[in-house]
């Protein structure tokens, strides 16, 4: 057998793989032999069938069989042992395996197209330079969250007329099909909106417009997600106008927000919605440093890839892609495997593993942060946290292990590139954070 590489250029290469008869024929006549004996044809006892007889019946098929086992095996072989950084799948060439005669040839050449990434350099250390933003919390963050908390828990009475402040349910009518009741917060509305619902009562209507009176994102908040073009117009009919009166910052009110936490005073709960703005801040720019790390080490490393093979390979296999939507995403899926790449090359060069109990301790994370993200103590989940977290990792056929696994990685390279980079941390408001 011959392998050999022919590149076609810096992404792409052919495969050419050539057999000779003696690279299969032993195998081809140990497997008709073996035929011959456990096979069961009628007027020949079992075991006794001549091989002669198996090789004219079966002889074609298994020599496919051999062949096609032949080059999987090797092909895979080569390119594992080969530098090269594969991509997706080698591709057959079609057109030569149909003009093969099976019956005479002897000797088969066989061509696979690949498409590797060229060869990148990635740098982890002093010379790469990266902004790490905290986002101060201030008192009018603090001062905003505990009044929104205070509404929250607090008591909602109808009233006569709305302020700005009430909400209102109302029957909507938009065009012969859309009717039905919905909620909303006065104050959410535009500056006309907010004007046409001041001062109404029970049994009013009011039209607002879309875009102009109330934006067409919040309409499809309240309205079950439904989407109107701008300058649609919808007739709120009010069935009711609700106002809320603050809950007190008392004992209850700590126990409502903190359940199974020892909230003593006003400073010791002013002091924990700062903790938990603070956290709810740090993963934000966590997230934003994660993000801007990983553009700039994409547009550093420069990889090239084989955009066309890689194109032609996500038509072929991907029911969500098209020729009208390929551009969009195939950009997307280029950056992911850019990533994966450099990723893939920063564990290797740090000999960074991941271990099962790590895992297991990230899938118990998340569930611990899906519960408090509902109210739910967790206290009383960790005794079976562990439970949770193994059901959840078997799941999906091994996949959630897959995507926790790699979630894990991935935090261990971020981590890496914190400790190695050189950081430029700055202190930074909330409405600058948001306008980077």
């Amino acid at each position: 057998m011959d392998i050999a590489l022919e590149k076609i250029n810096a992404t792409e290469a052919l495969i050419k793989i050539t057999l000779k008869q003696d690279d299969y024929q032993q195998t081809v006549d140990e497997k008709i032999k073996d035929y011959s004996k456990k096979a069961n044809i009628k007027g020949f006892r079992p075991g006794k069938v001549p091989q002669g007889m198996i090789r004219k019946m079966y002889g074609k098929s298994i020599l496919v069989d051999e062949i096609n086992a032949l080059l999987s095996k090797n092909l895979m072989e080569y390119i594992q042992k080969s530098d090269l950084k594969v991509l997706a799948e080698p591709v057959p060439n079609v057109e030569k395996s149909e003009n093969i005669d099976w019956d005479n040839q002897q000797d088969f050449e066989f061509e696979y197209n690949i498409g590797f990434a060229d060869d990148f350099e990635v740098k982890v250390d002093d010379s790469l330079e990266l902004d790490l933003y905290s986002i101060e919390v201030t008192d009018e963050v603090v001062n905003e969250t505990i009044e929104n908390v205070t509404s929250q828990f607090g008591e909602v009475n109808p009233v006569d007329k709305a302020e700005e402040t009430d909400a209102v349910r109302a029957g909507l009518k938009i065009g012969e099909d859309f009717d039905k009741e919905v909620s909303l917060e006065i104050a959410k509305l535009e500056k006309s909106g907010v004007k046409a619902l001041k001062g109404k009562a029970v049994e009013d209507e009011v039209t607002l417009k879309v875009g102009k009176d109330i934006s067409a994102d919040y309409l499809a908040t309240i309205s079950g997600g439904e989407r109107f073009e701008e300058k649609t117009e919808g007739l709120f009919k009010i069935v009711a106008v609700e106002r809320v009166t603050p809950a007190e910052l008392n004992d209850e009110l700590f126990k409502k927000a903190f359940p199974g936490e020892e909230i003593a005073d006003e400073e010791q709960f002013r002091t924990r919605v700062k903790e938990i703005i603070g956290t709810n801040y740090d993963r934000e720019s966590e997230f934003f440093f994660n993000q801007k790390t990983r553009e700039k080490l994409i547009e550093n490393a420069g990889i090239a890839l084989p955009d066309q093979f890689l194109r032609d390979f996500l038509l072929r296999t991907s029911e969500q892609i098209d020729a009208e939507n390929i551009e969009t995403q195939y950009n997307y899926y280029a950056d992911e495997l850019r990533w994966s790449l450099i990723k893939g090359e920063i564990m290797e060069g740090s000999a960074i593993e991941v271990n099962q109990e790590e895992v297991l301790e990230e899938a118990k994370n998340m569930i611990k942060l899906q519960f408090a993200q509902s109210g739910m103590p967790i206290e009383q989940l960790e005794s079976s946290l562990d439970g949770f977290a193994m059901n959840y990792l078997q799941g999906e056929n091994g996949e959630n292990y897959r995507k926790v696994h790699g979630q894990v990685e991935t935090q261990k390279v971020y981590s890496l590139i914190k400790e190695k980079a050189v950081l430029n941390e700055k202190t930074i408001g909330l409405e600058d954070f948001r306008n980077l």
